[in-house]
Protein backbone atom coordinates (compact mmCIF):
# COMPACT_ATOMS: atom_id res chain seq x y z
CA UNK A 1 0.00 0.00 0.00
CA UNK A 2 1.22 3.41 -0.74
CA UNK A 3 2.12 6.24 2.07
CA UNK A 4 -1.56 7.81 2.73
CA UNK A 5 -2.87 11.07 4.02
CA UNK A 6 -4.54 11.87 7.60
CA UNK A 7 -5.84 15.79 8.01
CA UNK A 8 -5.86 17.00 11.25
CA UNK A 9 -7.83 20.05 12.58
CA UNK A 10 -7.46 20.29 16.29
CA UNK A 11 -5.31 18.36 18.60
CA UNK A 12 -4.27 16.16 15.99
CA UNK A 13 -2.01 18.67 14.78
CA UNK A 14 -0.02 18.87 17.46
CA UNK A 15 0.23 15.45 19.41
CA UNK A 16 -0.68 13.54 16.30
CA UNK A 17 0.48 10.14 18.52
CA UNK A 18 1.35 8.30 15.09
CA UNK A 19 4.26 7.89 12.80
CA UNK A 20 4.13 10.09 9.85
CA UNK A 21 6.83 10.75 7.47
CA UNK A 22 5.80 14.35 6.33
CA UNK A 23 3.63 17.16 7.91
CA UNK A 24 2.48 20.03 5.15
CA UNK A 25 -0.44 22.57 6.08
CA UNK A 26 -3.59 21.51 4.18
CA UNK A 27 -6.85 22.91 3.34
CA UNK A 28 -10.05 20.95 3.50
CA UNK A 29 -12.86 22.66 1.49
CA UNK A 30 -16.64 22.51 2.21
CA UNK A 31 -16.31 21.50 6.06
CA UNK A 32 -14.82 24.03 8.63
CA UNK A 33 -13.59 23.92 12.56
CA UNK A 34 -16.35 24.60 14.97
CA UNK A 35 -16.68 23.92 18.56
CA UNK A 36 -19.94 22.08 17.54
CA UNK A 37 -19.78 18.85 19.53
CA UNK A 38 -20.85 18.50 23.38
CA UNK A 39 -18.37 16.89 25.73
CA UNK A 40 -20.14 15.13 28.47
CA UNK A 41 -17.07 13.77 29.92
CA UNK A 42 -13.52 15.44 29.42
CA UNK A 43 -14.70 19.04 28.81
CA UNK A 44 -18.51 18.95 30.97
CA UNK A 45 -20.68 16.63 32.36
CA UNK A 46 -24.34 15.63 31.37
CA UNK A 47 -25.38 18.14 33.10
CA UNK A 48 -23.15 20.93 32.02
CA UNK A 49 -21.87 20.26 28.84
CA UNK A 50 -18.87 21.60 27.08
CA UNK A 51 -18.05 22.24 23.79
CA UNK A 52 -15.06 20.41 21.57
CA UNK A 53 -14.34 20.84 18.38
CA UNK A 54 -15.73 18.59 15.59
CA UNK A 55 -15.35 19.49 11.65
CA UNK A 56 -19.03 20.67 10.10
CA UNK A 57 -20.46 21.16 7.23
CA UNK A 58 -19.56 24.82 5.34
CA UNK A 59 -16.53 26.80 4.76
CA UNK A 60 -13.21 25.91 4.40
CA UNK A 61 -10.49 24.49 7.05
CA UNK A 62 -6.90 25.23 7.51
CA UNK A 63 -4.81 22.16 9.11
CA UNK A 64 -2.31 19.67 9.08
CA UNK A 65 -2.02 16.90 6.61
CA UNK A 66 0.23 14.13 8.24
CA UNK A 67 2.01 11.62 4.91
CA UNK A 68 1.68 7.80 6.62
CA UNK A 69 3.75 4.87 5.31
CA UNK A 70 1.39 2.59 3.76
CA UNK A 71 3.03 -0.48 5.95
CA UNK A 72 1.61 1.45 9.17
CA UNK A 73 -2.29 1.98 7.98
CA UNK A 74 -3.34 -0.70 9.57
CA UNK A 75 -1.85 0.08 12.83
CA UNK A 76 -2.30 3.89 12.55
CA UNK A 77 -5.91 3.53 11.09
CA UNK A 78 -6.88 1.32 14.36
CA UNK A 79 -5.21 3.75 16.80
CA UNK A 80 -7.13 7.19 15.06
CA UNK A 81 -10.06 4.75 15.25
CA UNK A 82 -9.94 4.47 18.99
CA UNK A 83 -9.07 7.93 19.21
CA UNK A 84 -11.33 9.65 17.45
CA UNK A 85 -14.36 6.95 17.51
CA UNK A 86 -15.06 6.45 21.15
CA UNK A 87 -18.90 7.64 21.23
CA UNK A 88 -19.16 7.80 17.12
CA UNK A 89 -20.02 11.16 17.05
CA UNK A 90 -17.67 11.68 14.57
CA UNK A 91 -17.53 9.84 11.30
CA UNK A 92 -14.41 8.65 9.09
CA UNK A 93 -14.30 10.10 5.52
CA UNK A 94 -11.49 10.26 2.72
CA UNK A 95 -11.74 13.62 1.11
CA UNK A 96 -9.90 15.69 -0.88
CA UNK A 97 -7.27 18.05 0.84
CA UNK A 98 -5.07 21.20 -0.52
CA UNK A 99 -1.80 20.41 0.50
CA UNK A 100 0.05 23.86 0.67
CA UNK A 101 2.22 24.28 -2.22
CA UNK A 102 0.85 20.80 -3.40
CA UNK A 103 -1.79 19.17 -5.41
CA UNK A 104 -4.96 17.60 -4.21
CA UNK A 105 -4.80 14.14 -2.19
CA UNK A 106 -7.17 12.12 -0.58
CA UNK A 107 -7.08 12.74 3.47
CA UNK A 108 -8.17 10.44 5.97
CA UNK A 109 -10.42 12.77 8.66
CA UNK A 110 -13.49 12.87 10.82
CA UNK A 111 -16.45 14.99 10.43
CA UNK A 112 -18.83 15.62 12.82
CA UNK A 113 -21.81 13.52 12.28
CA UNK A 114 -24.65 15.97 12.34
CA UNK A 115 -27.66 13.08 13.26
CA UNK A 116 -25.29 12.43 16.53
CA UNK A 117 -26.89 13.33 19.86
CA UNK A 118 -23.69 14.90 20.66
CA UNK A 119 -23.92 17.53 17.88
CA UNK A 120 -23.92 20.84 18.97
CA UNK A 121 -24.96 22.47 15.71
CA UNK A 122 -24.12 26.10 14.62
CA UNK A 123 -23.44 28.91 17.44
CA UNK A 124 -22.50 32.44 17.08
CA UNK A 125 -19.61 33.13 19.32
CA UNK A 126 -21.17 34.78 21.83
CA UNK A 127 -23.33 31.45 22.26
CA UNK A 128 -20.40 29.32 22.16
CA UNK A 129 -18.34 31.31 24.62
CA UNK A 130 -21.79 30.82 27.17
CA UNK A 131 -21.44 27.25 26.85
CA UNK A 132 -17.85 26.64 27.12
CA UNK A 133 -17.53 29.16 30.24
CA UNK A 134 -17.64 27.03 33.44
CA UNK A 135 -17.86 23.64 32.12
CA UNK A 136 -15.36 20.92 33.50
CA UNK A 137 -14.79 17.59 32.69
CA UNK A 138 -12.45 14.61 33.28
CA UNK A 139 -9.64 16.57 30.95
CA UNK A 140 -9.99 20.14 33.17
CA UNK A 141 -11.72 23.56 32.19
CA UNK A 142 -13.29 24.41 28.93
CA UNK A 143 -12.22 27.37 28.73
CA UNK A 144 -8.48 25.92 28.79
CA UNK A 145 -9.05 23.84 26.20
CA UNK A 146 -10.82 26.73 23.85
CA UNK A 147 -8.09 29.25 25.05
CA UNK A 148 -5.37 26.57 24.25
CA UNK A 149 -6.21 25.32 20.82
CA UNK A 150 -6.09 29.03 19.44
CA UNK A 151 -2.58 29.22 21.22
CA UNK A 152 -1.26 25.91 19.34
CA UNK A 153 -3.31 26.75 16.23
CA UNK A 154 -1.08 30.23 16.30
CA UNK A 155 1.93 28.94 17.03
CA UNK A 156 1.35 27.22 14.21
CA UNK A 157 0.50 29.64 11.73
CA UNK A 158 -2.85 28.98 11.24
CA UNK A 159 -5.87 31.41 12.04
CA UNK A 160 -8.92 30.97 12.75
CA UNK A 161 -11.09 33.72 13.32
CA UNK A 162 -14.09 32.70 15.00
CA UNK A 163 -12.82 30.65 17.45
CA UNK A 164 -10.19 33.61 18.71
CA UNK A 165 -13.28 35.28 19.14
CA UNK A 166 -14.66 32.60 21.17
CA UNK A 167 -11.62 32.72 22.85
CA UNK A 168 -11.41 36.59 23.73
CA UNK A 169 -15.39 35.87 24.76
CA UNK A 170 -13.75 33.59 28.02
CA UNK A 171 -10.54 34.90 28.61
CA UNK A 172 -11.78 36.78 31.36
CA UNK A 173 -13.35 33.95 33.17
CA UNK A 174 -10.42 31.75 32.39
CA UNK A 175 -7.36 33.19 34.29
CA UNK A 176 -5.30 29.72 34.49
CA UNK A 177 -4.08 28.81 31.58
CA UNK A 178 -2.56 25.14 31.11
CA UNK A 179 -1.84 23.31 28.59
CA UNK A 180 -3.82 20.72 26.28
Amino acid sequence: MDNFWVFGYGSLMWRPGFAHVETRKARLFGYRRALCVHSHVHRGTPDRPGLVLGLDRGGSCLGLAFSVPGELANEVIAYLRERELVTNVYLERRLPIRLEGGPIVEGLTYVVDRAHPQYAGRMEPEQAAARVSGAVGQSGRNEDYVINTVDHLKALGIRDHWLEVVAKRIAPSAPERRTL
